[in-house]
Protein backbone atom coordinates (compact mmCIF):
# COMPACT_ATOMS: atom_id res chain seq x y z
CA UNK A 1 0.00 0.00 0.00
CA UNK A 2 1.31 3.44 -0.99
CA UNK A 3 1.76 6.14 1.69
CA UNK A 4 1.40 9.76 0.58
CA UNK A 5 2.79 13.09 1.74
CA UNK A 6 2.66 16.46 0.02
CA UNK A 7 5.13 19.24 -0.63
CA UNK A 8 5.70 21.94 -3.27
CA UNK A 9 8.00 22.67 -6.20
CA UNK A 10 8.70 26.31 -6.97
CA UNK A 11 8.15 27.91 -10.37
CA UNK A 12 8.94 31.55 -9.75
CA UNK A 13 6.76 32.69 -6.84
CA UNK A 14 4.22 30.00 -7.69
CA UNK A 15 4.38 26.89 -5.52
CA UNK A 16 3.02 23.81 -7.31
CA UNK A 17 1.75 20.91 -5.23
CA UNK A 18 3.85 17.73 -5.42
CA UNK A 19 2.63 14.36 -4.17
CA UNK A 20 5.33 12.27 -2.48
CA UNK A 21 4.43 8.59 -2.82
CA UNK A 22 6.31 5.90 -0.90
CA UNK A 23 5.93 2.18 -1.59
CA UNK A 24 7.61 -0.79 0.10
CA UNK A 25 7.89 -3.85 -2.13
CA UNK A 26 9.63 -7.19 -2.06
CA UNK A 27 12.99 -7.38 -3.75
CA UNK A 28 16.59 -6.39 -3.24
CA UNK A 29 16.73 -3.83 -0.38
CA UNK A 30 17.34 -0.32 -1.68
CA UNK A 31 16.16 3.27 -1.53
CA UNK A 32 15.28 4.95 -4.83
CA UNK A 33 13.84 8.41 -5.52
CA UNK A 34 12.24 8.97 -8.93
CA UNK A 35 10.26 11.82 -10.49
CA UNK A 36 12.88 14.12 -12.03
CA UNK A 37 14.82 14.98 -8.84
CA UNK A 38 17.91 17.17 -8.94
CA UNK A 39 21.14 16.35 -7.08
CA UNK A 40 19.94 17.82 -3.77
CA UNK A 41 16.72 15.80 -3.88
CA UNK A 42 18.54 12.60 -4.83
CA UNK A 43 20.85 13.04 -1.83
CA UNK A 44 17.80 13.21 0.45
CA UNK A 45 17.82 9.42 0.83
CA UNK A 46 21.16 9.57 2.69
CA UNK A 47 19.99 12.40 4.97
CA UNK A 48 16.72 10.58 5.68
CA UNK A 49 18.58 7.32 6.37
CA UNK A 50 20.94 9.04 8.82
CA UNK A 51 18.14 11.00 10.55
CA UNK A 52 16.10 7.83 11.12
CA UNK A 53 19.17 6.04 12.41
CA UNK A 54 19.68 8.89 14.92
CA UNK A 55 16.14 8.13 16.17
CA UNK A 56 16.95 4.40 16.43
CA UNK A 57 14.63 3.62 13.54
CA UNK A 58 15.95 1.15 10.99
CA UNK A 59 14.82 1.04 7.38
CA UNK A 60 12.88 -2.11 6.49
CA UNK A 61 14.68 -4.79 4.47
CA UNK A 62 12.57 -4.07 1.41
CA UNK A 63 12.80 -2.12 -1.77
CA UNK A 64 11.81 1.47 -0.98
CA UNK A 65 10.60 3.56 -3.92
CA UNK A 66 9.70 7.24 -3.53
CA UNK A 67 7.94 8.85 -6.46
CA UNK A 68 7.57 12.63 -6.79
CA UNK A 69 4.41 13.31 -8.79
CA UNK A 70 3.90 14.87 -11.30
CA UNK A 71 6.99 13.11 -12.60
CA UNK A 72 7.65 15.56 -15.45
CA UNK A 73 7.96 18.58 -13.12
CA UNK A 74 11.58 19.38 -12.15
CA UNK A 75 12.19 18.99 -8.39
CA UNK A 76 14.93 21.16 -6.94
CA UNK A 77 16.05 21.91 -3.40
CA UNK A 78 16.65 20.26 -0.06
CA UNK A 79 13.13 21.04 1.23
CA UNK A 80 11.99 17.61 -0.08
CA UNK A 81 13.78 15.88 2.84
CA UNK A 82 10.94 16.23 5.35
CA UNK A 83 8.07 15.08 3.09
CA UNK A 84 10.14 12.09 1.93
CA UNK A 85 10.85 11.15 5.56
CA UNK A 86 7.18 11.57 6.53
CA UNK A 87 5.94 9.42 3.64
CA UNK A 88 8.45 6.72 4.59
CA UNK A 89 7.42 6.86 8.27
CA UNK A 90 3.78 6.59 7.23
CA UNK A 91 4.61 3.62 5.00
CA UNK A 92 6.15 1.71 7.93
CA UNK A 93 3.19 2.74 10.17
CA UNK A 94 5.17 4.88 12.59
CA UNK A 95 2.78 7.80 12.06
CA UNK A 96 -0.84 7.83 10.78
CA UNK A 97 -1.10 7.94 7.00
CA UNK A 98 -4.24 10.09 6.98
CA UNK A 99 -2.67 12.79 9.15
CA UNK A 100 0.40 13.03 6.90
CA UNK A 101 -1.74 13.24 3.77
CA UNK A 102 -3.61 16.25 5.19
CA UNK A 103 -0.55 18.52 5.36
CA UNK A 104 2.02 20.07 3.06
CA UNK A 105 5.56 19.59 4.35
CA UNK A 106 8.92 21.16 3.57
CA UNK A 107 12.22 21.19 5.41
CA UNK A 108 15.79 19.98 5.24
CA UNK A 109 16.97 17.21 7.53
CA UNK A 110 20.22 17.30 9.44
CA UNK A 111 22.00 14.01 10.08
CA UNK A 112 20.99 14.13 13.76
CA UNK A 113 17.30 14.53 12.90
CA UNK A 114 16.98 18.29 13.46
CA UNK A 115 15.17 20.39 10.86
CA UNK A 116 17.14 23.02 8.96
CA UNK A 117 15.31 26.13 7.64
CA UNK A 118 14.69 26.36 3.90
CA UNK A 119 13.60 29.13 1.54
CA UNK A 120 10.06 29.51 0.22
CA UNK A 121 8.00 28.88 3.37
CA UNK A 122 5.66 31.80 2.62
CA UNK A 123 4.64 30.77 -0.93
CA UNK A 124 4.41 27.15 0.32
CA UNK A 125 1.93 28.26 2.98
CA UNK A 126 -0.07 30.08 0.30
CA UNK A 127 -0.21 26.88 -1.75
CA UNK A 128 -1.24 24.87 1.31
CA UNK A 129 -4.05 27.31 2.04
CA UNK A 130 -5.33 27.06 -1.52
CA UNK A 131 -5.41 23.26 -1.19
CA UNK A 132 -7.09 23.52 2.25
CA UNK A 133 -4.23 21.69 3.92
CA UNK A 134 -2.04 22.48 6.88
CA UNK A 135 1.69 23.18 6.63
CA UNK A 136 4.55 21.60 8.56
CA UNK A 137 7.97 23.22 8.31
CA UNK A 138 11.11 23.80 10.42
CA UNK A 139 10.69 25.93 13.53
CA UNK A 140 12.83 28.71 12.04
CA UNK A 141 10.37 29.01 9.13
CA UNK A 142 7.18 28.90 11.19
CA UNK A 143 6.89 32.62 11.91
CA UNK A 144 7.30 33.41 8.22
CA UNK A 145 4.74 30.87 7.02
CA UNK A 146 2.20 31.85 9.68
CA UNK A 147 1.72 35.25 8.02
CA UNK A 148 -0.65 33.62 5.53
CA UNK A 149 -3.19 33.11 8.31
CA UNK A 150 -5.51 30.97 6.17
CA UNK A 151 -3.81 27.70 7.10
CA UNK A 152 -2.50 26.10 10.27
CA UNK A 153 1.31 26.07 10.47
CA UNK A 154 3.09 23.51 12.63
CA UNK A 155 6.80 24.15 13.13
CA UNK A 156 8.72 21.33 14.88
CA UNK A 157 12.40 21.70 15.67
CA UNK A 158 13.27 18.06 14.94
CA UNK A 159 11.92 15.07 13.08
CA UNK A 160 11.17 13.47 16.46
CA UNK A 161 8.93 16.43 17.36
CA UNK A 162 7.06 15.92 14.08
CA UNK A 163 6.60 12.20 14.83
CA UNK A 164 5.24 12.95 18.31
CA UNK A 165 2.88 15.56 16.87
CA UNK A 166 1.45 13.24 14.23
CA UNK A 167 1.13 10.33 16.66
CA UNK A 168 -0.62 12.49 19.24
CA UNK A 169 2.03 11.98 21.96
CA UNK A 170 2.96 15.68 22.09
CA UNK A 171 0.82 17.86 19.77
CA UNK A 172 2.47 21.15 18.81
CA UNK A 173 0.72 24.52 18.99
CA UNK A 174 0.33 26.43 15.71
CA UNK A 175 3.11 28.91 14.96
CA UNK A 176 2.54 32.64 15.39
CA UNK A 177 3.40 35.23 12.71
CA UNK A 178 6.70 37.05 13.05
CA UNK A 179 7.06 40.68 14.02
CA UNK A 180 6.59 43.51 11.54
CA UNK A 181 10.14 44.74 11.03
CA UNK A 182 10.92 48.44 10.94
CA UNK A 183 13.59 48.23 8.26
CA UNK A 184 16.65 50.48 8.09
CA UNK A 185 16.52 54.03 9.39
CA UNK A 186 14.96 56.44 6.89
CA UNK A 187 17.26 59.17 5.62
CA UNK A 188 15.84 62.68 5.61
CA UNK A 189 15.53 64.72 2.45
CA UNK A 190 16.28 67.87 4.47
CA UNK A 191 19.92 66.74 4.69
CA UNK A 192 20.39 67.53 1.00
CA UNK A 193 21.53 71.14 0.47
CA UNK A 194 20.14 72.80 -2.65
CA UNK A 195 19.07 70.62 -5.60
CA UNK A 196 15.47 71.83 -5.42
CA UNK A 197 14.66 70.75 -8.96
CA UNK A 198 16.03 67.26 -8.35
CA UNK A 199 14.00 67.04 -5.14
CA UNK A 200 10.89 68.00 -7.08
CA UNK A 201 11.60 65.27 -9.62
CA UNK A 202 12.05 62.81 -6.75
CA UNK A 203 8.65 63.79 -5.34
CA UNK A 204 6.89 63.40 -8.70
CA UNK A 205 8.57 60.05 -9.29
CA UNK A 206 7.44 58.78 -5.87
CA UNK A 207 3.88 60.02 -6.31
CA UNK A 208 3.24 58.32 -9.66
CA UNK A 209 5.98 55.65 -9.77
CA UNK A 210 7.68 57.34 -12.69
CA UNK A 211 11.18 56.26 -13.71
CA UNK A 212 13.84 58.90 -13.05
CA UNK A 213 17.25 59.60 -14.58
CA UNK A 214 19.66 61.99 -12.82
CA UNK A 215 22.76 63.25 -14.62
CA UNK A 216 25.41 65.29 -12.86
CA UNK A 217 29.12 65.47 -12.01
CA UNK A 218 30.63 63.33 -9.23
CA UNK A 219 29.73 64.56 -5.77
CA UNK A 220 26.65 66.52 -6.81
CA UNK A 221 24.38 64.40 -4.61
CA UNK A 222 22.74 61.91 -7.00
CA UNK A 223 23.25 58.89 -4.74
CA UNK A 224 22.32 60.95 -1.70
CA UNK A 225 19.03 61.92 -3.31
CA UNK A 226 18.23 58.37 -4.43
CA UNK A 227 18.90 56.99 -0.94
CA UNK A 228 16.14 59.25 0.39
CA UNK A 229 13.49 57.92 -1.96
CA UNK A 230 12.23 55.23 0.52
CA UNK A 231 11.59 57.98 3.07
CA UNK A 232 8.98 59.70 0.89
CA UNK A 233 7.24 56.60 -0.47
CA UNK A 234 4.08 55.38 1.28
CA UNK A 235 4.39 52.10 3.22
CA UNK A 236 3.46 48.85 1.53
CA UNK A 237 -0.16 47.83 1.76
CA UNK A 238 -0.89 44.46 3.34
CA UNK A 239 -1.34 42.85 -0.09
CA UNK A 240 1.85 44.44 -1.44
CA UNK A 241 3.84 43.39 1.65
CA UNK A 242 2.74 39.78 1.24
CA UNK A 243 3.46 39.84 -2.50
CA UNK A 244 6.92 41.32 -1.99
CA UNK A 245 7.72 39.02 0.91
CA UNK A 246 6.95 35.95 -1.20
CA UNK A 247 9.78 36.94 -3.54
CA UNK A 248 12.11 37.69 -0.64
CA UNK A 249 11.18 34.35 0.91
CA UNK A 250 12.37 32.52 -2.21
CA UNK A 251 15.62 34.50 -2.04
CA UNK A 252 16.08 33.75 1.69
CA UNK A 253 15.98 37.44 2.65
CA UNK A 254 13.30 37.34 5.37
CA UNK A 255 14.88 37.78 8.79
CA UNK A 256 13.35 35.52 11.49
CA UNK A 257 10.00 35.45 9.71
CA UNK A 258 9.52 39.21 9.93
CA UNK A 259 7.71 41.05 7.17
CA UNK A 260 8.52 44.69 6.48
CA UNK A 261 6.07 47.38 5.39
CA UNK A 262 8.97 49.50 4.10
CA UNK A 263 9.32 49.43 0.33
CA UNK A 264 12.44 47.56 -0.83
CA UNK A 265 15.42 49.58 -2.02
CA UNK A 266 17.90 47.66 -4.13
CA UNK A 267 21.15 49.13 -5.45
CA UNK A 268 23.15 46.58 -7.48
CA UNK A 269 26.74 47.34 -8.50
CA UNK A 270 27.39 48.08 -12.15
CA UNK A 271 29.46 44.89 -12.47
CA UNK A 272 26.39 42.72 -11.75
CA UNK A 273 25.64 40.04 -14.32
CA UNK A 274 22.46 39.68 -16.34
CA UNK A 275 21.31 36.77 -14.16
CA UNK A 276 21.85 38.89 -11.03
CA UNK A 277 19.81 41.79 -12.41
CA UNK A 278 17.06 40.02 -14.34
CA UNK A 279 17.02 36.61 -12.65
CA UNK A 280 18.18 33.13 -13.53
CA UNK A 281 21.29 31.18 -12.67
CA UNK A 282 21.07 28.08 -10.50
CA UNK A 283 17.44 27.41 -9.71
CA UNK A 284 16.29 30.34 -11.87
CA UNK A 285 16.09 32.58 -8.80
CA UNK A 286 14.72 36.13 -8.75
CA UNK A 287 16.99 38.97 -9.83
CA UNK A 288 17.36 42.51 -8.51
CA UNK A 289 14.44 43.80 -10.56
CA UNK A 290 12.14 41.29 -8.85
CA UNK A 291 13.64 41.85 -5.40
CA UNK A 292 12.78 45.54 -5.96
CA UNK A 293 9.13 44.67 -6.73
CA UNK A 294 6.83 47.36 -5.27
CA UNK A 295 9.92 49.35 -4.35
CA UNK A 296 12.93 51.16 -5.80
CA UNK A 297 15.73 49.89 -8.04
CA UNK A 298 18.65 52.34 -7.91
CA UNK A 299 21.27 51.85 -10.60
CA UNK A 300 24.24 54.14 -10.02
CA UNK A 301 26.80 54.66 -12.78
CA UNK A 302 24.04 53.65 -15.19
CA UNK A 303 26.07 53.77 -18.45
CA UNK A 304 28.73 51.53 -16.88
CA UNK A 305 26.36 48.55 -16.75
CA UNK A 306 26.88 46.11 -19.64
CA UNK A 307 24.85 47.09 -22.67
CA UNK A 308 23.09 43.72 -22.78
CA UNK A 309 22.00 44.10 -19.15
CA UNK A 310 20.56 47.56 -19.77
CA UNK A 311 18.63 46.44 -22.83
CA UNK A 312 16.99 43.58 -20.90
CA UNK A 313 15.33 46.20 -18.68
CA UNK A 314 13.17 47.54 -21.49
CA UNK A 315 10.50 44.85 -21.51
CA UNK A 316 10.18 44.40 -17.70
CA UNK A 317 9.76 48.17 -17.32
CA UNK A 318 6.78 48.06 -19.67
CA UNK A 319 5.13 44.81 -18.57
CA UNK A 320 5.91 44.70 -14.83
CA UNK A 321 7.06 41.08 -15.01
CA UNK A 322 10.01 39.08 -16.28
CA UNK A 323 10.11 35.56 -17.71
CA UNK A 324 13.30 33.59 -17.07
CA UNK A 325 13.47 31.05 -19.90
CA UNK A 326 15.16 27.73 -19.22
CA UNK A 327 15.51 24.56 -21.27
CA UNK A 328 12.72 22.76 -19.40
CA UNK A 329 10.67 25.59 -17.89
CA UNK A 330 9.69 29.25 -18.08
CA UNK A 331 9.75 30.95 -14.67
CA UNK A 332 7.76 34.15 -14.24
CA UNK A 333 8.50 36.80 -11.59
CA UNK A 334 6.71 40.11 -10.96
CA UNK A 335 8.94 43.20 -11.15
CA UNK A 336 6.85 46.35 -10.87
CA UNK A 337 9.56 48.71 -9.63
CA UNK A 338 10.50 52.39 -9.70
CA UNK A 339 13.79 52.76 -11.57
CA UNK A 340 16.09 55.54 -10.39
CA UNK A 341 19.24 55.81 -12.49
CA UNK A 342 22.24 58.08 -11.96
CA UNK A 343 25.00 58.90 -14.41
CA UNK A 344 27.93 61.23 -14.83
CA UNK A 345 27.71 63.55 -17.87
CA UNK A 346 30.85 61.91 -19.31
CA UNK A 347 33.54 59.45 -18.27
CA UNK A 348 35.63 62.05 -16.42
CA UNK A 349 32.47 63.63 -15.02
CA UNK A 350 33.53 67.23 -15.54
CA UNK A 351 31.86 68.01 -18.85
CA UNK A 352 30.13 71.15 -17.52
CA UNK A 353 33.37 72.66 -16.15
CA UNK A 354 35.50 74.02 -19.04
CA UNK A 355 38.52 74.27 -16.76
CA UNK A 356 38.44 70.60 -15.82
CA UNK A 357 36.80 68.87 -18.80
CA UNK A 358 38.90 66.61 -21.00
CA UNK A 359 40.07 67.56 -24.48
CA UNK A 360 37.32 65.48 -26.12
CA UNK A 361 34.47 67.59 -24.73
CA UNK A 362 31.64 67.69 -25.74
CA UNK A 363 32.00 64.54 -27.86
CA UNK A 364 33.00 62.53 -24.79
CA UNK A 365 29.63 63.30 -23.19
CA UNK A 366 27.69 62.26 -26.27
CA UNK A 367 29.62 59.01 -26.48
CA UNK A 368 29.21 58.25 -22.79
CA UNK A 369 25.47 58.87 -22.50
CA UNK A 370 25.12 57.25 -25.91
CA UNK A 371 25.59 53.94 -24.13
CA UNK A 372 21.99 54.39 -23.01
CA UNK A 373 20.01 53.45 -26.10
CA UNK A 374 17.20 55.63 -27.38
CA UNK A 375 14.44 53.10 -26.57
CA UNK A 376 15.73 52.75 -23.01
CA UNK A 377 16.10 56.51 -22.56
CA UNK A 378 12.53 56.83 -23.82
CA UNK A 379 11.31 54.90 -20.78
CA UNK A 380 12.49 57.55 -18.32
CA UNK A 381 9.52 59.81 -17.61
CA UNK A 382 11.66 62.25 -15.64
CA UNK A 383 15.16 63.40 -16.59
CA UNK A 384 16.93 65.98 -14.49
CA UNK A 385 20.38 67.55 -14.37
CA UNK A 386 21.96 67.65 -10.92
CA UNK A 387 24.46 70.54 -10.85
CA UNK A 388 27.39 70.63 -8.41
CA UNK A 389 26.84 72.33 -5.06
CA UNK A 390 29.37 74.97 -4.06
CA UNK A 391 31.35 74.27 -0.92
CA UNK A 392 30.21 77.59 0.53
CA UNK A 393 26.60 76.40 0.35
CA UNK A 394 27.39 73.40 2.52
CA UNK A 395 27.76 75.63 5.61
CA UNK A 396 24.31 77.17 5.13
CA UNK A 397 21.49 76.00 7.43
CA UNK A 398 18.96 73.48 6.20
CA UNK A 399 16.29 75.15 4.09
CA UNK A 400 14.61 72.23 2.31
CA UNK A 401 11.51 70.37 3.42
CA UNK A 402 11.91 67.27 5.58
CA UNK A 403 10.97 63.90 4.13
CA UNK A 404 7.83 63.77 6.29
CA UNK A 405 6.34 66.84 4.57
CA UNK A 406 7.06 65.50 1.09
CA UNK A 407 5.81 62.04 2.07
CA UNK A 408 2.48 63.55 3.16
CA UNK A 409 1.94 65.07 -0.29
CA UNK A 410 2.99 61.83 -1.97
CA UNK A 411 0.57 59.87 0.22
CA UNK A 412 -2.27 62.26 -0.65
CA UNK A 413 -1.51 61.90 -4.37
CA UNK A 414 -1.35 58.11 -4.06
CA UNK A 415 -4.71 58.14 -2.25
CA UNK A 416 -6.26 60.02 -5.19
CA UNK A 417 -4.86 57.44 -7.59
CA UNK A 418 -6.08 54.56 -5.45
CA UNK A 419 -9.61 55.94 -5.56
CA UNK A 420 -9.35 56.70 -9.27
CA UNK A 421 -8.17 53.24 -10.30
CA UNK A 422 -10.11 51.19 -7.74
CA UNK A 423 -11.09 47.83 -9.19
CA UNK A 424 -9.05 48.32 -12.38
CA UNK A 425 -5.74 46.95 -13.60
CA UNK A 426 -3.81 50.18 -12.88
CA UNK A 427 -2.51 51.05 -9.43
CA UNK A 428 -0.74 54.34 -10.06
CA UNK A 429 -0.54 56.88 -12.89
CA UNK A 430 2.47 55.14 -14.43
CA UNK A 431 0.24 52.11 -15.10
CA UNK A 432 -2.51 54.01 -16.94
CA UNK A 433 -2.67 53.45 -20.67
CA UNK A 434 -5.00 53.53 -23.66
CA UNK A 435 -8.50 54.84 -23.18
CA UNK A 436 -8.08 54.92 -19.40
CA UNK A 437 -5.15 57.34 -19.72
CA UNK A 438 -7.10 59.55 -22.11
CA UNK A 439 -9.98 59.71 -19.64
CA UNK A 440 -8.05 60.46 -16.46
CA UNK A 441 -5.24 62.65 -17.89
CA UNK A 442 -7.02 64.66 -20.56
CA UNK A 443 -5.62 68.22 -20.21
CA UNK A 444 -7.66 71.40 -20.54
CA UNK A 445 -7.68 73.33 -23.83
CA UNK A 446 -4.53 75.35 -23.05
CA UNK A 447 -2.66 72.27 -21.88
CA UNK A 448 -3.69 70.30 -24.96
CA UNK A 449 -2.54 73.12 -27.25
CA UNK A 450 0.85 73.26 -25.49
CA UNK A 451 1.29 69.51 -25.75
CA UNK A 452 0.42 69.57 -29.45
CA UNK A 453 3.07 72.23 -30.12
CA UNK A 454 5.69 70.26 -28.18
CA UNK A 455 4.82 67.04 -30.02
CA UNK A 456 5.16 68.77 -33.38
CA UNK A 457 8.32 70.71 -32.50
CA UNK A 458 10.25 67.79 -30.96
CA UNK A 459 8.71 64.88 -32.86
CA UNK A 460 7.32 63.07 -29.83
CA UNK A 461 6.57 59.37 -30.28
CA UNK A 462 3.28 57.96 -29.05
CA UNK A 463 5.10 56.58 -25.99
CA UNK A 464 6.67 59.96 -25.24
CA UNK A 465 3.33 61.72 -25.64
CA UNK A 466 1.60 59.34 -23.23
CA UNK A 467 4.41 59.50 -20.70
CA UNK A 468 4.12 63.28 -20.56
CA UNK A 469 0.39 62.87 -19.95
CA UNK A 470 1.05 60.46 -17.07
CA UNK A 471 3.55 62.79 -15.44
CA UNK A 472 1.22 65.76 -15.88
CA UNK A 473 -1.56 63.75 -14.20
CA UNK A 474 0.75 63.07 -11.24
CA UNK A 475 1.73 66.73 -10.97
CA UNK A 476 -1.95 67.65 -10.93
CA UNK A 477 -2.55 65.07 -8.17
CA UNK A 478 0.24 66.61 -6.08
CA UNK A 479 -1.47 69.97 -6.51
CA UNK A 480 -4.84 68.46 -5.55
CA UNK A 481 -6.32 69.31 -8.95
CA UNK A 482 -8.92 67.11 -10.61
CA UNK A 483 -8.07 68.61 -14.01
CA UNK A 484 -4.70 68.52 -15.78
CA UNK A 485 -3.92 72.14 -16.62
CA UNK A 486 -1.34 73.95 -18.72
CA UNK A 487 1.18 74.48 -15.83
CA UNK A 488 1.08 70.77 -15.07
CA UNK A 489 1.75 69.91 -18.71
CA UNK A 490 4.53 72.51 -18.93
CA UNK A 491 6.33 71.08 -15.90
CA UNK A 492 6.00 67.54 -17.24
CA UNK A 493 7.43 68.65 -20.60
CA UNK A 494 10.36 70.38 -18.88
CA UNK A 495 11.41 67.14 -17.21
CA UNK A 496 11.00 65.22 -20.48
CA UNK A 497 13.24 67.56 -22.47
CA UNK A 498 16.00 68.12 -19.90
CA UNK A 499 18.33 65.36 -21.10
CA UNK A 500 18.55 63.32 -24.27
CA UNK A 501 16.01 63.13 -27.09
CA UNK A 502 12.39 63.94 -26.35
CA UNK A 503 11.30 60.49 -27.57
Amino acid sequence: MVARAYTVAFEGIEARLVEVQCALTAGVPGFTIVGLPDKAVSEARERVRAALSALNLALPSKKITVNLSPADLPKEGSHFDLPIALSLLAAIDVIPRDAVAETVALGELSLDGSLVPVVGALPAAMAAAEEERGLICPRACGAEAAWVGATQVIAPATLLDAIRHYSGQAPLAPADPGEVTEGPAVRDLADVKGQERAKRALEIAAAGRHHLLMVGPPGSGKSMLAARMPGILPPLTAAEALETSMIHSLAGLLDEGGISRVRPFREPHHTASMAAIVGGGRGAGPGEISLAHNGVLFMDEFPEFPRAVLETLRQPIETGEVVVARANAHVRYPCRFLLVAAANPCRCGQLADPARACARAPACGEDYLGRISGPLMDRFDLRVEVPPVGYADLDLPQTGEPSAAVAARVAAARAMQEARYAGGPARVNADAEGRLLEEVAAPDAEGRALLARVAERFGLSARGYHRILRVARTIADLAGSETVRRPHVAEAVSFRLSIGPAG
